[in-house]
This record gives C-alpha cells, sequence and structure tokens, in this order.
C-alpha cells in the first residue's frame, strides 16, 4: 500500500471547498477523505471537523455501518458547547431519518426515539446559541414536521417495550 501523501498547508481553504462540494454531490466518503487529510495536517480546524462529521452523517442514510459512533467520536474535538450540543442533534435526526428509511419491523418507534433524542439537543442548543443563530429552531422544527407527516412515527406502546403481549 502507498503512503498518504500530505495536503500543503497553504492549501487547506481549496481542500475544505472541495470537500463541501463532494458532500452536496452526495459523494460523502470522498468529503471525508479530504477532511482527513486537512485534519492531519491542521488537527484543531473547526470547518473540516464539522464537515467530516456531517460527511460522516451523510454516509448513515448510505447504511455504512459505524458512521454514527465515528460521527460522535468527533464531538469532543469540536470547539464549544452549542457546536458539540447541535452536532450531536444532527447525529441522532439523521439516524431517525435512516431508521424511518429502511421500513425494518419497530422502525417507526426506533425513528421517533431517535428524533426525539436530537430535537431535545436542539432544544439545549438552541438556549446555547447566539441570538442571530436560529439553527437549532429550524432543525427542531424539520423534526417536528417530519413526525407530522408519518403518522408511523410515535412512542413504542408500553406492553412492547417490557414484552408484555396486550389481548
Amino acid at each position: 500500500m502507498s503512503d498518504l501523501k500530505p495536503l500543503l498547508p497553504e492549501l487547506i481553504p481549496q481542500a475544505l471547498q472541495k470537500a463541501e462540494r463532494y458532500r452536496l454531490l452526495n459523494e460523502p466518503a470522498e468529503s471525508e477523505s479530504i477532511c482527513q487529510d486537512v485534519l492531519a495536517v491542521d488537527p484543531g480546524n473547526q470547518q473540516a471537523l464539522i464537515c467530516l462529521l456531517l460527511s460522516l452523517t451523510d454516509q448513515i442514510a448510505l447504511g455504512r455501518s459505524g458512521a454514527a459512533k465515528k460521527a460522535r467520536e468527533v464531538l469532543p474535538s469540536l470547539a464549544g458547547e452549542y457546536e458539540r450540543t447541535y452536532y450531536l442533534g444532527v447525529i441522532c435526526e439523521r439516524t431517525g431519518k435512516a431508521r424511518l428509511r429502511s421500513a425494518a419491523h419497530g422502525s417507526g418507534f426506533q425513528a421517533y426515539e431517535w428524533l426525539r433524542q436530537a430535537m431535545e439537543h436542539y432544544d439545549r442548543a438552541e438556549g446555547l446559541s447566539a441570538a442571530d443563530n436560529d439553527d437549532a429552531k429550524l432543525r427542531w422544527n424539520s423534526c417536528v414536521r417530519m413526525m407530522e407527516a408519518h403518522p408511523e412515527l410515535r412512542p413504542e406502546p408500553e406492553a412492547e417495550r417490557v414484552g408484555i403481549v396486550s389481548e
């Protein structure tokens, strides 16, 4: 196997633009790779960390095993409490959406729980955000609308949670 070639530090801005472009082209693995190259040169680069996290969450919907776990591993490197809380909400939301699309048995219950967790994180992030930042509010509203549009998104009945079969 060949060694990786290091990115020149002065080319980081262009590399990050390419990473974002690959995300928009639905090529999250390519975006992830570019972010890793940037982070190899500048480990604390917040833009690269956020792009990496989002690239990983894009892969949740594609069924990449371990993508959500890897995204969670990026969270401690984010600089602020708001960012850590907000992006944890994004991870939960995208996991919920992936569960909903799976249409597996119980996926509506699972998706509901993930979306509720996302909303809890967005609610906390809203309290931590700057006055001119409505991102958490917008994500919260998106979750609410998704729940309203999909009646199968609901809490699991208590009887099923504890293994009780109701008659």
